[in-house]
């Protein structure tokens, strides 16, 4: 493994070149000061190292391990998260650019995680892949400070998309190329940005994968209020911008619990405010200049009814507890993301807009086609997935994940679906 100089308008970067990729990893794309936005990083002068992984934001154990696996360990964590990674092929010109959004609902994950490395993706689908981390959590999504900006996290990765227009000519992609996709938060995250002012130029293709979407047009406030105050009491005279990470975390627990009796909202209670966007026309228009691709597993919500105490009965009560469990994931599921996505690709199109839709079904493992259970067939190796329980003995499809790879690879290059394989992975 050799290193590499890359020279963006950002300044020089130091990046790692082997089997014909280089991998800049680890890149500040903005700073941001707790509970303030972020700000461009300006350019250096100097060389800096791009050759290690960055920091993950401070977080707590990922509800959904029991599922993935570990996700993020070996990565530091650190407040100044706001970091990116970039793979491109090392003779790479002009190719389309992949921004991928982590899941984790918006509380854990990163996009330096090694189960999100895209080397088969850009390999095998000709494309430059950028992995974005932003702020989680009470850091990103529940300004103690200023509760009109609650959206930090969703401006990191505006933030993220804007470092990219200006220097992924530097690894040989198209600014004017860009598709973002990203799975649960990340996909969430995808439309959210869509109906942000400002980020008109900066993407015109988007993958939603098992995007919440059920959770559109519910209304937050009295949620956001308890979560607020309950975070605030938990402090009590301790000034949320300078005390320290841990007992900051312990707030976003009180804010969780605060969150609870909001029924189904409360199962995701951080994320971008919609209601501080300006939805109402940004449909239609975002519809008129980004095509997406949208859809969902067919037993999304599975994990989270496990979850659930009332779930967790069912499952005690052995084969008929286990279907009765099953049955009402499916339910969920449709509730949730099957419907949604669905409908989503209808006013799309209502709208004059182009949209194509998914179904996974593909079942390996105890938890069947489970919320991330697409993301080995995209993402990481056998190697960083091999902890997966939902992969369960089968372990990862090397034909279907080369298929569903061609499929989003293509989208991003501009290929309508319907001319490819068809728009399914069964």
């Amino acid at each position: 493994m050799a290193t590499r100089l890359i020279r963006s308008t950002g300044g020089s970067l130091s990046v790692l070149e082997s089997d014909g990729l280089i991998q800049a990893r680890g890149v500040q794309y903005a700073t941001a000061e707790r509970f303030a936005p972020p700000t461009p990083v300006a350019a250096s002068s100097d060389v800096v190292d791009a050759t290690t992984r960055g920091p993950a934001c401070p977080q707590l154990p990922s509800r959904l391990a029991f599922v993935t696996g570990p996700v993020i360990d070996g990565l530091a964590m650190n407040e100044r998260c706001q970091v990116l990674s970039v793979t491109a092929p090392a003779d790479a010109t002009g190719l389309p650019v992949m921004v991928w959004f982590h899941g984790g609902a918006f509380v854990s994950g990163s996009g330096e995680s090694a189960n999100y490395d895209p080397d088969d993706l850009v390999r095998e689908g000709r494309v430059v892949v950028v992995r974005v981390s932003y702020r989680l959590g009470i850091l990103g999504f529940l300004n103690l400070e200023d509760a009109d900006d609650d959206n930090l996290g969703l401006q990191d990765q505006i933030a993220a998309l804007r470092w990219v227009q200006d220097n992924i000519a530097a690894f040989g992609g198209d600014a004017r190329r860009v598709t973002v996709f990203g799975q649960s938060a990340g996909g969430y995250s995808a439309l959210a940005l869509m109906m942000c002012p400002g980020t008109e130029t900066l993407f015109s293709r988007a993958i939603l994968q098992s995007a919440p979407l059920g959770l559109l047009g519910v209304d937050r406030t009295a949620m956001v209020t308890a979560m607020r105050e309950a975070a605030v009491a938990h402090l009590g005279d301790a000034a949320p911008g300078s005390v320290d990470i841990d007992v900051l975390l312990q707030a976003q627990v009180a804010a969780l619990d605060a969150a609870a009796p909001f029924g189904m909202i409360g199962k995701m209670p951080f994320g971008p405010s919609m209601d501080q966007l300006p939805i109402s026309a940004a449909t239609t228009s975002a519809a008129s200049r980004v095509d997406i691709v949208v859809g969902y597993t067919r037993d999304d919500a599975l994990p989270f009814v496990m979850l659930d105490p009332r779930g967790a009965r069912l499952r005690r009560l052995g084969r008929v507890g286990a279907a009765a469990s099953s049955a009402a994931g499916r339910a969920v599921t449709r509730r949730m993301f099957g419907a949604p996505a669905l409908a989503l690709a209808e006013s799309w199109r209502a709208a004059g807009g182009r949209a194509h839709t998914y179904r996974v079904d593909w079942t390996p493992g105890p938890f069947g086609a489970c919320h991330c259970i697409e993301l080995p067939l995209l993402l990481g190796s056998h190697e960083t997935w091999s902890g997966a329980p939902m992969l369960g003995r089968t372990g990862v499809d090397d034909e279907l994940a080369v298929r569903v790879r061609a499929q989003w690879s293509a989208f991003a290059h501009g290929v309508v679906h319907e001319d490819l394989i068809p728009l399914s992975i069964p």
